[in-house]
């Protein structure tokens, strides 16, 4: 599913009204007769008490005014509180202020008052918020700010038309004063600000309505952020044939562990093979080699010479040689510790390495000391951080990430020249080519440690097994998700851990694949 911005929306209205003959005022009508249905199949009891619309002066007014004309001709009763003199609106908004008035409807004015409001909220069952729409950038002040609080506190449900009122459309942040709907429709697409968080916690449940936004337009804007979608998640899975072995689906390579973090390299590991990738070999310290051996009977591992602290020693072309012969993807990073001989294993992956590959935990802070070189990676990596590390990547706090999460990943991802995971709440796949995927499963049970490393070993097992890159991240990202949420069903978020996810991962495609739900 799209998700736009502010700006693609704009543009996709201008060309569908200047350039392929559609008017405004129809696309309002459009806009205002799907609100109006929406609202009736979601909250049609409440709105048969009354129904009271608060209006502002530009074009989202404009939406609600239509949307109260049509509930009267559904004979809901219903009013129209205008925040502002009715001269002073939109033309289109004008006019349908114009054709309401027509079929009688009743409007108050509340010109530097809210007692139009505080009257009229009486006796109502339902509130429509068309106050503000998604040219907002600044903080809301004044009345409309009194009206939006007085709107929350009525604890009556509130339907917003096209996003809630006081909500940065692109960013998500509440810009002071914010409608909490129980119900948002948004008209054409849904918009950024309302599929991430915290816009998400001020949206209630969204519905994207078809207003008759010209295809053309839309594939002229080519809006640049979706949604992940079951359905299509689905299409990605890939089918065995009966006649494959195990050379068929992949031979990663993972380079991960240290002292006190073997965990790490190996959820990452199991994670690889839990989601079929064919062979996978651990490159680690030969002196942790017996913890390893021992604890993945399936998976392979490289004992690498150490310098007797569990530091491997540098490895010669040679030495890389070896270990990449018939490896079709690798994984650097999981508990591999911040170090020197780190550091040199990466300048060299980033110079030769010439198969698709995964950078991950301590792989990421070894980078950060020296990210330039990463512009020049002869493959482009897969970047997994969370926002810490996403914020010692950019040499940034951790604020500044989340202020703009969408922002911060497409364009490093854009101007780096890497694929970008940025995890949480909402986790975001961005491309090379400035494309942002957000991702709608997961939970907050899945906040415990190791979860990322099961990550890292999904994304990379996936790759291994010739899936392309953008598919890849695209599968893993929702499986991951996916099975969090089933865990979470079956036992609650409370003392989930990384190993519930990684032995739920098999079932979790099978349930993907099959549209079928089976007990975690």
């Amino acid at each position: 599913m799209i998700a736009v911005t502010a700006q693609e929306m704009r543009e996709m209205d201008r060309l569908t009204i200047q350039e392929y003959g559609v008017p405004s005022l129809i696309l309002m009508e459009r806009a205002g007769i799907a609100v109006a249905e929406a609202l009736m199949g979601s909250f049609g009891r409440a709105a048969r008490r009354g129904v009271l619309v608060v209006a502002g002066k530009g074009n989202n007014g404009g939406d609600g005014l239509v949307v109260a004309r049509h509930l009267k001709a559904k004979k809901i009763p219903c009013e129209v509180v205008l925040l502002g003199r009715g001269e002073d609106l939109s033309r289109d908004a004008a006019e349908n202020l114009r054709a309401y008035r027509k079929r009688k409807g009743r409007v108050f004015e509340a010109d530097g008052s809210l007692v139009p409001v505080q009257e009229r909220l009486k006796g109502k069952g339902l509130l429509v918020d068309a106050i503000l729409g998604t040219g907002l950038k600044e903080e809301v002040r004044g009345i409309y700010a009194e009206a939006i609080k007085m709107m929350n506190g009525s604890g009556l449900p509130i339907v917003a038309v096209d996003l809630p009122s006081g909500l940065d459309s692109d960013r998500g942040r509440s810009l002071g004063a914010t409608i909490k709907a129980s119900l948002t429709v948004a008209l054409g697409f849904p918009k950024l600000g309302e599929v991430i968080y915290p816009g998400l916690s001020f949206v209630g449940r969204l519905e994207a309505v078809d207003i008759g936004i010209h295809a053309k337009a839309v594939e002229r804007v080519r809006p640049q952020t979706e949604l992940l979608e079951q359905p299509e998640i689905r299409r990605l899975i890939p089918e065995r044939e009966p006649d494959t072995h195990k050379g068929t689906y992949g031979h990663l390579l993972v380079m991960a562990g240290s002292r006190g973090k073997t965990g790490a390299a190996i959820l990452a590991c199991r994670a690889a093979m839990r989601v079929g990738a064919g062979l996978v070999t651990l490159a680690a310290p030969r002196s942790l080699n017996n913890i390893f051996a021992s604890s993945m009977v399936e998976v392979m591992t490289e004992p690498l010479r150490d310098d007797g602290q569990e530091e491997p020693e540098p490895l010669d072309d040679q030495d890389w040689r070896s270990l990449l012969e018939k490896k079709s993807a690798f994984l650097f990073g999981p508990g591999i510790g911040v170090k020197d001989s780190a550091r040199s294993t990466l300048r060299w992956l980033l110079r030769n390495l010439d198969i698709p590959w995964v950078i991950d935990a301590d792989g990421l802070n070894n980078l950060a000391a020296e990210l330039e070189r990463l512009r020049g990676a002869r493959t482009p990596p897969v970047l997994t951080p969370h926002p810490g590390e996403m914020a010692r990547l950019l040499g940034a706090g951790t604020a500044a990430v989340h202020q703009d999460r969408v922002g911060v990943a497409r364009s490093f991802a854009r101007e780096c020249r890497c694929y970008l995971v940025l995890k949480g709440a909402r986790t975001l796949i961005a491309t090379p080519m400035g494309e942002v995927f957000i991702n709608p499963t997961g939970n907050p049970g899945m906040a415990s440690g190791g979860m990322g490393d099961v990550l890292a070993g999904v994304l990379a097992g996936l790759l291994a097994q010739g899936l392309k890159i953008e598919d890849a991240l695209k599968l893993g990202v929702f499986l991951h998700g996916f099975v969090g949420d089933r865990v979470a069903q079956a036992r609650g978020e409370i003392g989930m851990i990384a190993s519930d996810v990684l032995e739920g991962l098999p079932l979790g495609i099978k349930q993907l694949a099959t549209g079928r739900s089976q007990k975690f």
